[in-house]
C-alpha cells in the first residue's frame, strides 16, 4: 500500500528545485517511510546523493544516510563518496559505521592526502580518533572543520598505522569533588544543582577530548597563579579549586547572549581586556582595582569584589554592560550563591 506514495515522493525530490520545498519533502520522507521502508528510503537518498540536482542538498543528505544505515550495509556507496566533493566529509562516518576497522587504511590515506580538502582530511583524523579510542584529537575543537593543517597529527596517526591500529584507552572523564554527590553546606548545594543541570547537556553533546560543561577539581599551579594575583573572597577560591568550571557556557532568558562562566584555568587570563589591556597586558586605570570578572555574558562582565562580604561570607556580584562608553557597575545579586542558582536554571 506504501509503494505508490513512496514512489511519488521520490519522483518528487528528483523534481523539486527549490531548497525548502526538497527540505519538507526530505522530512516526509523519513517521518512515513524511514521506520518501516527504511531499505527503500535509503535507495532514494543515495541515489539524490548521487546524482541530484540540487547540489548543496546531495551533501546535507550524507548525515541522514549516515544515521539510516546500519552497520555493515552500503560500503561501496561510502567509499565512493570519499573521491566527491561535498559528500566525503560525512561519507568518512558512512566508512566508519560500515566498514570498521577495514576502512582504517582508506581514512588513514585520506587524511595524508595533501590534495584533498582541509576539513574533510581533519574529519578523517577525528572520527579515526572517535572509532579507535585514539587521542590524535585531543585538545583540539570538537568540529574538525575548525583544525588548522599542523593540528592534524599525521606523525601520530601513521605511527598508529604501522604498529597495527591498536584501540586506545581513550579519554577519562575531568575529576570532580565528592561533595557534587554528597553536599552539605550551601556553596556545596548550589555546585552540586548546577552540576546537575550541566549533566544532561554533557549527555547531549560531549566530547571528551575537549571536555565541556564540568565542575571539576581546580589544578593546584592553577590555584597557586591566582593566590599570586589576588587574595580572593573564601567562598569564591573553594568554588575555583573545588568546582573549578571547565567550558561553562549556558544560555536562556536571563542570559539571552549565553554566559561563559570562567574556571581556575582561565581567570587570570579572563581578565584582559577588562582590567588589563588586551595586548599590551598593562593595567586599565579606568577599572575599578577591586573588581574581578569571573563570568561575561556576550562581552558584559559578572564581577566579584575583593573585599566585599555579606554577614554569612558570601559575596555580591555585580555585572556592567561593554560598549557603553565606560564601565556602570550595578548590583546583579548580593549573593554569590544566588548567582550559581541563576546559572544552573538557565543550564
Amino acid at each position: 500500500m506504501a509503494a505508490a506514495p513512496l514512489a511519488a515522493l521520490h519522483r518528487k525530490l528528483f523534481d523539486e528545485t527549490d531548497g525548502n520545498k526538497f527540505a519538507r519533502l526530505k522530512d516526509r520522507l523519513l517521518k512515513k517511510h524511514g521506520a518501516d521502508e527504511r531499505q527503500a528510503v535509503l535507495a532514494i537518498l543515495i541515489a539524490y546523493a548521487r546524482e541530484g540536482q540540487l547540489l548543496h542538498w546531495r551533501a546535507f543528505l550524507m548525515t541522514d544516510i549516515v544515521a539510516l544505515a546500519e552497520p555493515g550495509e552500503y560500503g561501496d556507496f561510502f567509499s565512493w563518496s570519499l573521491d566527491i566533493d561535498g559528500l566525503a566529509y560525512w561519507g568518512v562516518d558512512g566508512m566508519l559505521k560500515s566498514m570498521g576497522k577495514e576502512a582504517y587504511a582508506r581514512l588513514v590515506a585520506l587524511a595524508t592526502a595533501e590534495n584533498a580538502k582541509l576539513s574533510v582530511r581533519a574529519k578523517a583524523v577525528k572520527s579515526l580518533a572517535v572509532f579507535s579510542r585514539q587521542p590524535f584529537d585531543a585538545g583540539l575543537p570538537q568540529d574538525p572543520g575548525h583544525w588548522k593543517a599542523e593540528q592534524l597529527r599525521l606523525d601520530a596517526v601513521l605511527a598508529w598505522q604501522a604498529d597495527g591500529y591498536f584501540d586506545g584507552a581513550g579519554y577519562r572523564a575531568p575529576a570532580t569533588h565528592y561533595t557534587l554527590t554528597q553536599p552539605l553546606s550551601r556553596l556545596e548545594m548550589a555546585a552540586a544543582f548546577l552540576e546537575r543541570k550541566l549533566a544532561p547537556r554533557r549527555q547531549h553533546e560531549q566530547d571528551l577530548a575537549q571536555p565541556s560543561n564540568w565542575l571539576t577539581i581546580a589544578s593546584a599551579m592553577d590555584m597557586a597563579e591566582i593566590d599570586a594575583h589576588w587574595v580572593l573572597p573564601e567562598i569564591y577560591r573553594r568554588f575555583l579549586e573545588w568546582y573549578s568550571p571547565l567550558r561553562v557556557h549556558v544560555d536562556g532568558k536571563r542570559f539571552p547572549q549565553g554566559l561563559h562562566l570562567y574556571g581556575a584555568a582561565e581567570l587570570v587570563k579572563a581578565q584582559h581586556g577588562y582590567s588589563v589591556h588586551a595586548v599590551h597586558h598593562h593595567q586599565i586605570a579606568s577599572w575599578p582595582p577591586k573588581l574581578v570578572v569571573i563570568a561575561d555574558a556576550g562581552g558584559d562582565p559578572y564581577c566579584v569584589h575583593l573585599e566585599e562580604r555579606s554577614i554569612d561570607g558570601d559575596l555580591p556580584v555585580y555585572r556592567a554592560k561593554h560598549g557603553a562608553g565606560g564601565w556602570r557597575f550595578e548590583l546583579h545579586t548580593d549573593d554569590f550563591i544566588d548567582f550559581l542558582h541563576q546559572i544552573a536554571l538557565a543550564a
